[in-house]
């Protein structure tokens, strides 16, 4: 079932470059936090990379990381080249990476760092608890994780605004939603991951997860 989200039907513009709202607006709050915290070198994997935006932005301002995209979603992809074609960062081609899936991690070892932005909550809570340990098994040691988006405290919403949303993706899908941060941070944990959570504009967090 296709979800209906806030950016749904984003426009694209005459390169093919999909323009994503919300990808727009945190692009510069996620940016400073992994101009602090990533890597200097190595492969960054981003998970769900959608439109591309946020691959042009970021791997522009980190030069020193080469930059993995990947989405589930093959129909992504002609979006993601335009945005690398008008980066200057080194973006590889994006390619197809379903993270629910058991055991992908093994096809891609070693990886400096991992950013995850906006997932989480629209997928089952068991395709979570695959997708932040397969993320543990990707990072090589000393990796980083990132991993952005709207998360529940002691089971409730922070704001009307987000009680509103994460009723709207239950109503859509009852297997999806908000996950609680100590149920997050508990498979974290499970999963060898420390981590430091970072608040973020519009009541989101980055956690900030260490191997």
């Amino acid at each position: 079932m296709s979800l209906r989200l806030p950016d749904t039907g984003a426009e694209v513009l005459s390169d093919g470059r999909r323009m994503v709202p919300s990808a727009a607006r945190n692009a510069a709050p996620i940016l400073q936090v992994l101009q602090e915290e990533a890597p200097a070198r190595g492969v960054m994997l981003e998970i769900a990379s959608g439109s591309g935006l946020h691959a042009a932005l970021f791997a522009a301002a980190l030069p020193g990381l080469d930059w993995q995209p990947t989405d589930a979603d093959p129909g992504t992809f002609a979006s993601i080249r335009a945005w690398a074609a008008t980066s200057t960062g080194r973006i590889a081609a994006p390619r197809p990476l379903d993270a629910t899936s058991p055991g992908w991690a093994a096809d891609w070892p070693g990886c400096a760092a991992v950013l995850l932005v906006n997932l989480l909550h629209l997928i089952p809570q068991a395709a979570a608890a695959v997708v932040l340990h397969e993320i543990s098994r990707a990072l090589a040691p000393q990796g980083v994780a990132f991993l952005y988006g709207p998360f529940l405290r002691d089971g409730q919403a922070t704001s009307p605004g987000d009680a509103a949303f994460d009723a709207s993706l239950r109503a859509q899908d009852s297997t999806i939603g908000y996950k609680d941060l100590g149920w997050v941070t508990a498979q974290l944990q499970a999963a060898g991951l420390s981590m430091q959570p970072r608040e973020m504009p519009a009541n989101n967090l980055m956690l900030v997860c260490r191997k």
